[in-house]
């Protein structure tokens, strides 16, 4: 492996460990919805990009047996990923679903005025019991 692959290799792995905490950073510090789900969109993403990462091997074909061929590429990452990929997809329309279901309830995607109406409606039930 040449200098130049090796730097590659490992820029690529800084780069996809700062969007993974950019995108970790994003779910924890943001109170809205809608930011909340794009941060998991990006940590997906990061985890994605970090497993196909090592799979990949340079000079490496198809797993197809033939004597001219001698490195082989697995394929059972990339089959993975295409199912966590698949997987990532519902659980973004599920959330984006359930954020527009709280915006019709609530009237906003604001977790901390969420938090407030049912912290006021908990304490209304009270009095009035």
């Amino acid at each position: 492996m040449t200098f130049v692959e090796t730097l590659a290799s490992e820029a690529t792995r800084y780069v996809i460990v700062i969007v993974m905490v950019a995108g970790l950073y994003t779910v924890i510090a943001r109170g809205n919805l809608i930011k909340k789900l794009v941060g998991l969109s990006l940590f997906q993403s990061s985890v994605y990009l970090l497993y196909l990462l090592p799979a990949k091997i340079f000079g490496g074909t198809a797993p197809i047996l033939d004597d001219r061929f001698g490195v082989y590429s697995n394929p059972l990452p990339h089959v993975l990923i295409l199912t966590a990929i698949v997987v990532g997809i519902g659980t973004l329309a599920l959330g984006l679903a359930l954020a527009i279901r709280i915006k019709g309830a609530y009237g906003t995607i604001e977790e901390s005025e969420i938090l407030a109406r049912d912290a006021a409606r908990a304490e209304g039930k009270e009095r009035g019991a």
